[in-house]
Parts: structure tokens; C-alpha cells; sequence
């Protein structure tokens, strides 16, 4: 078990340990970033109280990335993506409707579609109240009405969009 190995060998084993390394390293990183997590956004989330969600306002959650708004007695969480394309969807307090910054889809307060490219309105998660307290599960996702479906509330926008277009 004496073997004498000469430096060129050593060189070389040493370059291709390495670089064998480099490639563990890169394909871990990228399983790291790529793999599905269940982190903040991906269970039931503790909300607000149930009495902060006003009649005709919206309650922005960031912990849930979702918006909170109440029709009647019903509290609805309404995800914040838009379902054209992921982005973030913005509520303007102006128009009292979500505005997408991307493409210019509209959503009533309930996140019913108005307007623009969207296949559908806004996704909405499972809501239950404990104690006075909003959970909202955001594991679990249904999708928005349907594009064509009528509105099950009768707001017209109540000012000029956010966007300035609408």
C-alpha cells in the first residue's frame, strides 16, 4: 500500500475531485430553489380578528398572500396571484376593485373577473373562524368563478383605477 503516486496524477485527480465537487454543489442548490416548499404561504395562516374585515373594505394578509373582504356574514380569502400569469395583484382603494399591473386584468372586491386576459377570477382559499379569530388555509386553493359568470355583487368601480387606463 506504498504506491508512490508522481505529481502530474496528483494534480489531475485533485482538478477532477474538484470539479466533481463544483457539480454536487451546483445540482444542490438548484434542487434547493427548485423543490416545493410548505413554508410561510403554504398552510393554515392566523389571520386578523374577524371584526377588523369591514363590509365592502378589503384587508390586505401577508402572511397568507391573500386579501380578506366580507359579504354579509361570509368572510372570503381571495389569493393575491393573478391566474393569467402569477403576479402579484394589488387592490386599489380608488376603483374598490384588484387592478393587475401586469396585463390589466380587473377583479371586483370578491375577486370576480371584470376585465382583461384573465382565463378566470381570482383563486380563493378555505376560510374558518375560531374564536373570533380568521384562519386561512392556504395549502388548499379553489379556482375563482368563472370568466363568464355573473357578479355576485353589484359594485361599480367606485373611482378612477390605479392604473390610470381602466
Amino acid at each position: 500500500m506504498n504506491e508512490h503516486i508522481d505529481r502530474r496524477a496528483f494534480v489531475s485527480k485533485a482538478w477532477k475531485g474538484g470539479v466533481a465537487l463544483i457539480g454536487l454543489a451546483g445540482a444542490w442548490t438548484s434542487w434547493d430553489l427548485l423543490r416545493p416548499r410548505r413554508g410561510p404561504g403554504g398552510g393554515e395562516v392566523r389571520t386578523v380578528a374577524a371584526d377588523v374585515v369591514p363590509e365592502g373594505g378589503v384587508v390586505e394578509v401577508t402572511a397568507a398572500r391573500a386579501y380578506l373582504t366580507r359579504v354579509g356574514d361570509e368572510i372570503v380569502a381571495i389569493s393575491e396571484k393573478c391566474p393569467h400569469l402569477g403576479c402579484r395583484v394589488p387592490f386599489c382603494e380608488q376603483s374598490g376593485q384588484f387592478e393587475c399591473p401586469c396585463h390589466g386584468s380587473v377583479f371586483n372586491r370578491l375577486g370576480e373577473y371584470r376585465e382583461g386576459p384573465t382565463p378566470r377570477g381570482m383563486d380563493r382559499h378555505p376560510v374558518r373562524i375560531e374564536d373570533g379569530v380568521i384562519f386561512v388555509d392556504t395549502a388548499r386553493v379553489e379556482a375563482g368563478p368563472d370568466r363568464g359568470a355573473p357578479e355576485t355583487i353589484d359594485e361599480p368601480p367606485a373611482g378612477p383605477s390605479c392604473a390610470g387606463e381602466h
